[in-house]
């Protein structure tokens, strides 16, 4: 590098307010993130977002505070908590719809409850309830389904219950099955009732009867007032994530050296990234060891087109140029037509509009000798527009056709016009520099 070239570089180099100011920027990027990620936390922290299904002090048509308030009314003391360790005999309805409930919180209540009706779908705290079931499916809530003949007396005195929730196919063959959706080997069933440890243990997976928007639906009113009205107390446990009776999660399962590991990782990462962005600085102008002519691209473009013999494309190149330059010449603005620029033509040079639209927009070229003719015949317009313009009209004739003079005069060649300011053969597509 030369030691004008090492000068210039130097003096493009970051002065000091320039440094300044790039790293005031990346401080306010990071003031903007931190600033992003508080409001997002307090956000999650305040806002209740939609209620959860089944929530018994909920109004919405996927809350169920119709039935609480109907259990109430028929003498039976509702309890809703969410902590295992309040659940005492009784009647316990366990809402796990999340999947949150642990194994060992399940198996407690069983034991522990004289009669318990579960939703979940989480398998292992199915298993720890006593239940042999498999697959949960999610099932249509607009159907419904005769439970007159189920071994299951609260079904059986329901007549019709709604199937909308969740179905299991049932590997037990002792377990009484109520609510069949399906046939062969894609048969569910929405009720499950198996022996627990402390009594029984009913699976509802027949959600649809305790929501408000479908408690009234055929029998489901009845279903859920037998399930969770038989005692007069009925405690309502929602399991939460977090809390001591829900299964472990990722974060809890992860070694206590992994969230360190974690902000460690991130922390290498917005370092590597102010590193490599304080690299990036003012572009370096350095001399180029060649020197590109500016009609090297046109150049190149001509000989791709006559290497590909694609002689329309290459007149249409040039006739499109023409009219901008014919527009800039009669003073039209360059969002103007072709037709305003054939007539403008037209009236300069006193030629029909339709020879000088043939000679502008013309049709297809089949060989070589028509686009040497349509070459020479935009030359001559060009010509005779710029001498109609400077007040030369004698010499302001345009051709008659696509290259041939009005006056029979063979076609002007590239020679004749080599003092003009239109293309030359050394311009046009397929010429040698």
């Amino acid at each position: 590098m030369s030691s004008a070239t090492t000068a210039r570089v130097a003096g493009d180099a970051a002065p000091p307010d320039t440094r300044r100011r790039r790293f005031g920027l990346w401080v306010a990027v990071v003031l903007v993130a931190v600033l992003f990620a508080v409001l997002t936390a307090v956000a999650r922290g305040t806002d209740g977002g939609t209620p959860r299904p089944l929530d018994p002090t909920s109004t919405t048509a996927s809350g169920s505070a119709a039935l609480v308030r109907v259990l109430e009314q028929r003498g039976t003391t509702v309890t809703v908590t969410d902590r295992a360790a309040d659940v005492d005999g009784g009647t316990v309805f366990v809402e796990d719809s999340d999947g949150l409930l642990g194994a060992g919180a399940a198996a407690r209540i069983a034991r522990s409850a004289r009669h318990v009706v579960v939703v979940t779908t989480d398998e292992a705290a199915l298993q720890a309830f006593g239940f042999d079931v498999t697959g949960s499916a999610p099932v249509d809530g607009d159907d419904t389904v005769a439970t007159t003949t189920c071994t299951i007396p609260e079904a059986a005195a329901a007549g019709r219950v709604s199937t909308g929730g969740y179905g299991w196919a049932v590997d037990d063959p002792t377990a009484e099955r109520c609510a069949p959706t399906g046939t062969g080997d894609d048969r569910v069933w929405g009720l499950v009732r198996a022996a627990g440890p402390g009594g029984d243990v009913t699976l509802l997976g027949t959600t649809a009867a305790l929501r408000n928007d479908t408690v009234t639906t055929a029998g489901n009113a009845a279903l859920a007032l037998a399930l969770l009205g038989s005692d007069d107390h009925l405690t309502w446990y929602t399991p939460v994530a977090g809390s001591p009776d829900a299964a472990p999660t990722l974060g809890e399962l992860a070694p206590p050296w992994v969230p360190g590991a974690l902000a460690l990782l991130g922390l290498v990462a917005v370092a590597a990234a102010v590193w490599r962005g304080r690299r990036l600085g003012p572009l370096v102008v350095e001399q180029m060891p060649v020197v590109v002519r500016a009609a090297e691209t046109t150049e190149g473009r001509a000989r791709m087109y006559a290497s590909a013999r694609d002689r329309t494309h290459a007149l249409d190149t040039l006739r499109v140029a023409a009219v901008r330059r014919l527009g800039r010449a009669l003073g039209l603005p360059r969002s103007a037509h072709v037709d305003e620029v054939v007539r403008a033509v037209a009236r300069a040079t006193g030629t029909p509009p339709a020879r000088v639209g043939a000679v502008l927009v013309g049709g297809p070229t089949t060989d070589d000798r028509g686009l040497v003719a349509g070459t020479v015949a935009l030359d001559a317009l060009e010509d005779a527009v710029r001498r109609a313009a400077s007040g030369d009209v004698r010499r302001a004739t345009p051709t008659t056709g696509a290259g041939a003079p009005s006056d029979g005069r063979a076609p002007a060649t590239a020679d004749d016009h080599r003092d003009r300011t239109g293309p030359t053969d050394h311009d046009r597509p397929g010429a040698r520099p």
